[in-house]
């Protein structure tokens, strides 16, 4: 018995056009110009509108353009350039001994396995404990003069530059120790153009750690403990109870950290370009 079948009919004629897979980009998009400023625009906006229609009391959080005319009478004294020159060494002097300090640990500990049971333990130790909490024995140990400020900056810095630049040097890859073996390359140059440029990712993650834990660091230093710097002046605001100064010491505070951070984003893009992310 034959069956007889329909011919099968176009895709056209029967509704269905030709469907063809659309290549999609993974990931967050093409990159925003100036992306980084939208959201800091926003709260900057949202502080001036609420500040002229009467929704943020002036007692509480002072209105924009009174911060911005306190701080030209500040800048007018040269009390807003002292305060910022002296926090500004404060922190460049504990962040520099910091990433010394973690960089070197790192190096000995990452590259010997001598070294990392010698110092690995008691640097994991260190990070469970808070820096601050440590500040009353430096007190006891230093004083209250610039040492136990500086070092105190420093204890806060140069753990997360040990973490982050100790796992770059651990996760490089094997195949490129396997490849300098091959090729017959000393220790010595294995380490200068391989172990040193793998780890660099790490480092300069480590470094966007370590700025903002100097800041915070240097915040609470100059708050309890310091006869000047940009928290001293907001501490002597605060027993004034003049907001406008306390704002305009955290927009201080603030403006360092955006700085701070662009720059070591713009050493990371810089020193990393051969890398392709997500960001780029």
């Amino acid at each position: 018995m034959t069956t007889l079948t329909a011919p099968a009919r176009p895709l056209a004629s029967a509704g269905l056009e030709d469907v063809r897979p659309t290549r999609r980009r993974l990931g967050p998009g093409q990159p925003i110009r100036f992306g980084s400023l939208i959201g800091i625009a926003v709260l900057l906006g949202s502080w001036v509108v609420g500040s002229a229609i009467g929704l943020l009391d002036p007692r509480n959080l002072t209105e924009p353009w009174t911060v911005v005319a306190t701080a030209g009478t500040l800048i007018e004294n040269g009390r807003l350039q002292e305060s910022l020159v002296t926090s500004g060494i404060r922190a460049a002097l504990g962040l520099g001994l910091g990433v010394a300090v973690g960089t070197l640990l790192a190096l000995v500990s990452g590259l010997s396995r001598v070294g990392e049971s010698l110092i690995d333990g008691p640097i994991q130790v260190k990070r469970s404990i808070p820096t601050l909490a440590l500040i009353p024995l430096l007190i006891l140990w230093l004083g209250i003069g610039e040492p136990m400020k500086v070092i105190t900056i420093a204890l806060a810095v140069f753990v997360p530059i040990y973490i982050h630049t100790h796992n770059g040097l651990r996760t490089i890859e094997g195949r490129y120790a396997e490849l300098a073996e091959t090729l017959g390359v000393t220790r010595p140059e294995f380490i200068r153009h391989v172990v040193l440029p793998g780890a660099m990712p790490g480092f300069l993650l480590g470094m966007r750690f370590a700025v903002t834990s100097s800041l915070l660091a240097l915040v609470v230093v100059e708050v309890i403990n310091a006869t000047s710097g940009i928290g001293h002046m907001i501490t002597l605001a605060s027993n004034y109870g003049q907001t406008d100064i306390i704002v305009v010491g955290l927009v201080v505070y603030a403006l360092l950290g955006v700085i701070a951070d662009g720059a070591v984003r713009l050493i990371e893009r810089k020193a990393l370009s051969w890398r392709r992310t997500l960001a780029s």
